[in-house]
């Protein structure tokens, strides 16, 4: 189900509906289904992972902060993975049909799916060793217990992350080494389903347990109140990731509705679909085009299919974080910001700060500064941003261009440090074309980071690299020229994010005169018309 299809409204619609009617806990229980619901429609089978993850996540972030659990809490934690692995994974839902109410044919798979039946007997097991074992916990020594279930939680997450992201990536390149040799590998490759937003979830509930591990946070209470957490719908695909210290007191509080959360709620909904259906949606075709271009790619195309992506990747990502903190205005749920004007960064640090926040900041406090920051010396600072940097690229996909990706961003941060830390260079005065010349220099290096990153091959980023140096110049433009809605409706994005970095407030909107303000919605609502009759395509982290 996309934010930017009119299934995504209809849904929203009734929940709301039912949401504003609800007292708070059941509130919180109607989001939960909610949510299951909204995952469910892409793949109900992958339900079971979210599931386990909440499930050894509450139960570690118990047992490291109490000791122990409740026999309550025991129970309800059992009984809703062994549950979940049944509904989720024995039953095969994709061959009932409820229209003529044949059962047959699902019944048998049901009964002959032997894959299915194994991991829920598996789980049963886990279950009851886990339980056994309990009883056990009070004899170990505390910080002993505490690192063994901060090792279960990160392990469990760890590996369901990379089995289901990273398995066949590696398989294929021990492959490869292997084929250097001149031997025949064996076939190991999966056929694995990379199953949507688990980047994002598993960082979310890994931060949980490390946070109440340092003591910098106290564990739920409330079971259902951490899977909402988890499973929230607004940002469990695509972010941003939230920390429990920040919405785990929201879920489990009372909320109050204001009717300007509900104008800032619909304010970033249309913001948010005009930037994903108007802008990103609308110069995807030409990008595409250029970087899958089997010929000769011209210097005009490289460097206009690299702006245009620069333009979709933003609009894409940031368009979806609209729509999530929109939708959570409306439930008076507060999400973080998760990209604050990104392109008039003056340098690399800056970037960090405004681009993807809630990943740098994880990737900060839970991999940098563990790692020693910039605490133990020049060598072991470069190694940390770049190491950082590298394990940021590969969150984003198992591909070697996202690894070089990250490699040049944190080359780049490294770079910077130095030369910031050069006396001569901090004596240098700001002014207004000091400002604009850094904002211009830094976005082409930025722009170079995108050629990486959307290049589908190693091989795609020599050529077009090579097209930048070897064929300067050249003027030739055979790709398809953005559609016409995003033709007209760029001038109001820039217009808009132009406005959000001078007046340092994405509500200026509330102090121009009406009738502007009017007059730019109108339009911004005539070019999202224009692209809504276009097919409706998934966004781009969906696949991270």
């Amino acid at each position: 189900m996309l934010f930017n299809s009119i299934n995504y409204f209809i849904f929203l619609f009734a929940v709301y509906l039912a949401y504003i009617l609800l007292p708070h806990r059941k509130q919180n229980i109607l989001l939960l289904i909610a949510s299951y619901f909204f995952y469910s429609c892409w793949d109900i089978r992958f339900l079971f992972l979210i599931v386990l993850s909440t499930v050894v996540d509450f139960s570690c972030g118990r047992i490291i902060h109490n000791g122990v659990m409740r026999k309550k809490e025991r129970t309800i934690a059992s009984l809703w993975i062994i549950s979940s692995s049944f509904f989720f994974v024995v039953v095969q839902w994709k061959y009932f049909d409820f229209k003529t109410q044949n059962f047959t044919v699902a019944l048998k798979v049901l009964l002959s799916w032997k894959l299915g039946w194994l991991i829920f007997l598996s789980i049963c097991m886990l279950v009851v060793i886990a339980n056994l074992l309990h009883s056990l916990l009070p004899r170990l020594d505390d910080n002993r217990r505490r690192s063994i279930f901060l090792a279960i939680s990160v392990v469990a997450n760890l590996v369901i992350l990379g089995f289901f992201k990273y398995f066949n990536f590696f398989i294929e390149n021990i492959e490869t080494l292997i084929q250097t040799f001149n031997m025949n590998p064996l076939n190991f490759r999966l056929d694995v389903i990379l199953p949507v937003g688990i980047s994002f979830y598993t960082f979310q509930t890994m931060s949980y347990t490390i946070d109440i591990y340092r003591r910098k946070l106290k564990p739920a209470d409330n079971f259902l109140d951490f899977a909402l957490y988890v499973a929230y719908f607004p940002q469990l695909v695509a972010g941003p990731i939230e920390r429990a210290v920040n919405l785990l007191p929201i879920i489990s509080t009372r909320r109050n509705i204001s009717i300007n959360q509900i104008l800032e709620g619909f304010h970033l909904i249309f913001y948010g679909l005009f930037k994903k259906v108007v802008i990103a949606d609308g110069v995807a075709r030409t990008v595409n085009q250029i970087y899958g271009s089997t010929g000769q790619t011209s210097w005009l195309e490289v460097i206009a299919g690299t702006i245009l992506f620069a333009v979709q990747i933003y609009c894409d990502f940031s368009g979806y974080s609209d729509i999530a903190r929109g939708t959570s205005k409306l439930f008076g749920i507060n999400l973080m910001v998760n990209f604050k004007s990104p392109y008039f960064s003056q340098n690399p640090r800056e970037f960090w700060s405004r681009w993807h926040i809630s990943l740098s900041t994880w990737l900060s406090d839970y991999l940098y500064i563990p790692l020693g920051g910039n605490r133990k010396g020049t060598r072991k600072t470069c190694r940390n941003l770049i190491l950082t940097m590298l394990l940021g690229g590969l969150w984003h996909g198992a591909a070697w261009n996202f690894v070089i990706w990250g490699f040049y961003h944190g080359t780049i941060l490294y770079i910077h440090r130095i030369i910031t830390s050069m006396n001569k260079f901090a004596e240098i005065p700001s002014n207004g074309f000091t400002v604009f010349f850094k904002i211009a220099f830094f976005f082409g290096l930025t722009l170079y980071g995108w050629l990486l990153f959307r290049a589908p091959s190693f091989a795609k980023i020599v050529t077009l690299s090579s097209s930048l140096i070897l064929d300067f110049g050249n003027l030739n433009f055979s790709a398809s020229l953005p559609r016409a809605a995003a033709l007209f409706g760029l001038p109001f994005f820039l217009f808009i994010e132009f406005m959000e970095y001078l007046k340092r407030d994405e509500k200026f909107y509330v102090h121009l005169p009406v009738p502007i303000w009017t007059g730019i919605y109108a339009s911004m609502l005539f070019c999202l018309a224009m692209g809504m009759s276009t097919e409706s395509t998934q966004f781009i982290y969906f696949q991270f």
